[in-house]
């Protein structure tokens, strides 16, 4: 008996695949990029102007008291002021173009994959100029004439051993303690995930006997903790770890070689933004072009504004 010939319809032309003409099943699944975690912006001090191109943060130092001398005239002291002055960068932009034709042809929706994207590598930058200021400002000098800088705290532990740092952060707690920086929960420690995953194995961060009565302060069965000497801890890969150049078109100082940060501990107050324009959304459809062009942007600016609200622990 002979063999049947068949005619494969899924076939071009009666050669070449049998399957060419078949329809491709569309997974309605997009693999889109991961959003990365953006937490640094909101843990500090921001402010919105409605024009300029600058915003001043007035700093006023400490007054002093002294007994009085009976019959003696009280004339008043002289307290230090200062001022820290944040320019608002350049307009930074995400952008995308979609062609007409392409969208047409396309079976499953992108504007709203591509909007999302361009948010997030603007919300990407913000975070890392805020965190490289971050470390900055513990190098920095006192703002006011016989203040307090930054601090800058320097062990080889403290890249590979999780108690070394995990008692960096008490030493870095206790060093804001003797600057008379507030500690009201609102200071934070940022770490890279190496640096966050060495920390969860200190029993000195997660014991339970250690830690507020029936509360939780992690464990290594989560991978997570939560705070070390009252300071937030906050895993992040926008912490700086290399030598970063300055970035066309910024009107503060980002910039600065970063390679042996282990971790930043702050204070609220350390850095400031100046918002002049939020983050918005513009689409243009172009007639000459065919396409839909998509631009995200933001116009703000960040700057360190008490630099003894901050601590860096670095490797030797």
């Amino acid at each position: 008996m002979s063999n049947a010939i068949p005619s494969r319809v899924g076939q071009s032309n009666v050669s070449g695949d049998a399957l060419a003409l078949f329809l491709k099943v569309f997974a309605g699944e997009v693999m889109a990029a991961f959003e990365e975690m953006n937490m640094a912006l909101p843990m500090f001090v921001q402010r919105n102007i409605s024009s300029g191109k600058s915003a001043q943060f007035p700093v006023t130092w400490k007054a002093t008291a002294a007994y009085h001398t009976p019959g003696n005239e009280i004339m008043g002291q002289q307290i230090k002021h200062a001022e820290k002055v944040i320019n608002i960068d350049g307009l930074l932009l995400s952008d995308a173009f979609i062609a007409s034709i392409d969208e047409a042809m396309n079976h499953y929706e992108v504007r709203s994959i591509y909007t999302k994207e361009m948010g997030y590598a603007l919300a990407n930058q913000a975070d890392k100029n805020v965190l490289q200021l971050a470390v900055l400002a513990a190098r920095a000098s006192a703002t006011i004439t016989g203040g307090s800088g930054g601090t800058a705290l320097t062990q080889a532990g403290y890249d590979t051993t999780a108690d070394t740092l995990a008692q960096g952060v008490y030493d870095a707690a206790q060093t804001l303690d003797e600057k008379f920086v507030p500690d009201f929960g609102d200071r934070t420690a940022f770490m890279r995930p190496k640096h966050y995953n060495l920390l969860v194995q200190s029993t000195k961060s997660i014991n339970r006997d250690w830690n507020e009565p029936g509360g939780s302060n992690g464990a290594f069965s989560t991978g997570k903790v939560m705070r070390v000497a009252n300071v937030v801890i906050k895993k992040t890969m926008h912490l700086p770890n290399s030598v970063i150049s300055a970035l066309p078109g910024a009107n503060n100082t980002y910039e600065g070689d970063f390679s042996n940060v282990c971790a930043v501990i702050v204070h609220k107050m350390a850095v400031g933004t100046v918002k002049l324009l939020d983050m918005a959304l513009e689409n243009q459809y172009d007639i000459r072009r065919q396409g839909t062009l998509f631009v995200a942007k933001y116009a703000m600016g960040h700057g360190i504004l008490r630099p003894e609200c901050a601590v860096e622990l670095k490797k030797a």
